[in-house]
């Protein structure tokens, strides 16, 4: 791939952008907003000048209810060789565009498997789909030459590439992020009008399990108006727990020790069913997960303290596997995470207490 059109320049779109013109991809940029194509192109994703010919490749980064409007009119106009979408529903947008009768040889769907909750150029970055899954969906008339585009795009983006039937993917991003979106917004509205003083408890579980729900509501409903279905069948199923978790937790409230044995015994189920489900996320790099320990050490909130951390268990020649931070209410003050293989706990912790550090047990 020598040159592409990446049209619609958010954070998707110039992300790829970036991770293209880094390897020596002639990138064109177009959008609906100008400025926000020269915000992109100001970033060095690109130009913002048009293409003189047809491009290679031709990646559309348009919310799902535009997206095949306008692959239409990128392959009416014969802009590129290869088509290419990144949105989060893929059976929609290629029964629109047969419905639209254009031949679709030579495009193919594909959904990279990451982003964040700010949206817009400014937010992106270069390595943005490193290590990621990205999910391609050709079918039997896709283009070899076409596929090998995108397996290059996939490629120059350092993702993985994960070939899929799309009606499947709907079904799979609906479970892992469609519907997690919408449960995290539910438990994040429980706090709009809770009293101060209960926000002010708020811990790191809240955040965890609150985070996603800082996302743009305009693009999401965009993307849950594309994938409805699935959705509605995977809430139907959590409403179900729900409604029986409720059913447990009055059971434990009664007087009566046969029904608070079975409330119990609700309970449980559901949190051991959910240890199961919990178990099956991968871990880094898309491998199964691994058991880490905690080393939590205590920290003022001060530039520096985390890379002073980080330097001292390279000293000891610990590798971090994962980090959390937990800030302490009301105080310039925070513990860190520190998630480690278990055999490398008594060398971290006895190293980091050298060199000053207090370790919480």
């Amino acid at each position: 791939m020598r040159t592409a059109l990446v049209i619609g320049t958010g954070l998707i779109g110039t992300s790829a952008a970036l991770a293209l013109a880094a390897r020596g991809v002639v990138v064109h940029l177009a959008d609906h907003d100008p400025e926000q194509a020269r915000t992109a192109a100001a970033l060095g994703a690109g130009t913002d000048e048009a293409p003189e010919g047809p491009v290679d490749l031709a990646i559309v980064a348009a919310p799902p209810a535009h997206v095949a409007a306008t692959l239409a009119d990128a392959m009416r106009r014969g802009v590129a060789r290869g088509y290419l979408d990144v949105a989060s529903v893929k059976g929609g947008p290629r029964r629109e565009l047969e419905a639209l009768g254009l031949d679709l040889s030579s495009y193919i769907g594909s959904h990279p498997m990451s982003g964040r909750e700010k949206s817009g150029p400014l937010a992106a970055t270069g390595d943005l789909f490193e290590g990621r899954p990205w999910v391609l969906t050709p079918t039997r008339d896709t283009d070899t030459e076409v596929l090998n585009l995108a397996l290059e795009l996939v490629s120059h983006c350092r993702a993985v590439p994960v070939v899929m039937d799309a009606d499947a993917h709907d079904r799979a991003v609906a479970l892992v992020s469609h519907m997690p979106h919408l449960v995290s917004s539910m438990v994040a509205a429980r706090l709009e009008h809770a009293e101060e003083a209960a926000v002010r408890l708020c811990g790191q579980g809240i955040r965890d399990v609150t985070r996603i729900a800082a996302s743009d509501p305009r693009m999401w409903i965009d993307i849950l108006s594309a994938n409805p279905g699935p959705v509605a069948d995977l809430l139907a199923d959590v409403s179900a727990d729900l409604d029986e978790t409720v059913q447990a937790l009055r059971a434990l409230q009664s007087s009566d020790e046969a029904k608070r044995r079975v409330g119990a015994g609700g309970i449980e189920d559901v949190l051991r069913r959910g240890n199961a489900g919990q178990v099956r996320v991968p871990g880094k790099h898309g491998s199964a997960p691994r058991a880490y320990e905690v080393v939590a050490v205590l920290i003022d909130d001060q530039p520096g303290q985390l890379a002073r951390i980080f330097a001292d268990a390279g000293v000891a020649g610990v590798n971090i596997e994962d980090v959390r931070i937990e800030h302490a209410t009301g105080q310039q003050a925070g513990l860190v995470q520190l998630m480690v293989e278990p055999k490398t706990v008594p060398v971290l912790s006895a190293a980091l207490r050298e060199r000053g550090w207090a370790l919480r047990q």
